[in-house]
């Protein structure tokens, strides 16, 4: 069995802890790029996500066993609630039960600008595939959609790119409003027991892969 994590250790868990975002998170809908996946896992554990919501519907892409651990999340992924589901209404009903809105990107008639999303609320942002975007059926279960400003010739970005400039922008609105010093002190049995979850997933080392079934989340207590 490997040691306990040392006081040092403790304590940068302990502090990641702490500054977790429960009430913000990301879906991503059939995104075929692992590399993608993992590259937006990074993102979410730097910003101080916690849960990451995988949608996989189409039937390419059911029932794969992805790997976890990657060399572009640098092993983050195990910090992470991945939560996968191949069921839109399964996925979106437990989605509503940590945030308000969910907002998709999406270049249509009502598109608003990124920076007009209020992030410090309870938010998903929700990112399509690579080829395709976002699905019209999951499109219609989202609250609004949203564009990246660009001002070149280059009209579209990288998936994890464009999840990458949009938690940032989350993350500075969320810096600002204080969520990141002040986090604890409404729910502190919810992070103790998180706290108790980091420790154990650091002995038990890197998690090997994520199964393709949906799993139960708690609710608004989060």
């Amino acid at each position: 069995m490997p040691p306990p994590p040392s006081p040092a250790r403790a304590e940068k868990l302990r502090s990641v802890v702490d500054q977790r975002q429960l009430n913000w998170t990301v879906v991503l809908e059939n995104v075929h790029d692992w590399h993608n996946i993992s590259a937006v896992m990074r993102t979410c554990d730097a910003v101080g996500i916690q849960h990451l919501f995988i949608l996989q519907t189409e039937e390419d892409l059911k029932f794969k066993k992805f790997k976890l651990g990657q060399k572009s999340s640098g092993g983050n992924a195990k910090w992470l609630a991945v939560h996968y589901y191949q069921d839109r209404e399964a996925c979106f009903e437990q989605l509503y039960k940590l945030v308000d809105k969910v907002y998709a990107t999406h270049l249509g008639e009502n598109s608003m600008d990124l920076y007009a999303i209020d992030q410090t609320q309870p938010v998903a942002l929700l990112f399509g595939n690579e080829h395709d975007g976002v699905s019209p059926e999951t499109l219609a279960k989202c609250d609004g959609n949203f564009t990246i400003p660009m001002h070149g010739m280059t009209q579209s970005l990288n998936i994890s790119v464009a999840c990458a400039v949009s938690l940032f922008e989350g993350l500075r609105q969320r810096q600002n409003a204080g969520l990141y010093t002040d986090n604890t002190t409404a729910k502190p049995a919810v992070f103790d027991a998180l706290f108790k979850e980091y420790k154990k997933r650091h002995e038990r080392g890197r998690i090997k892969s994520i199964h393709p079934v949906g799993v139960e989340i708690p609710g608004r207590e989060l």
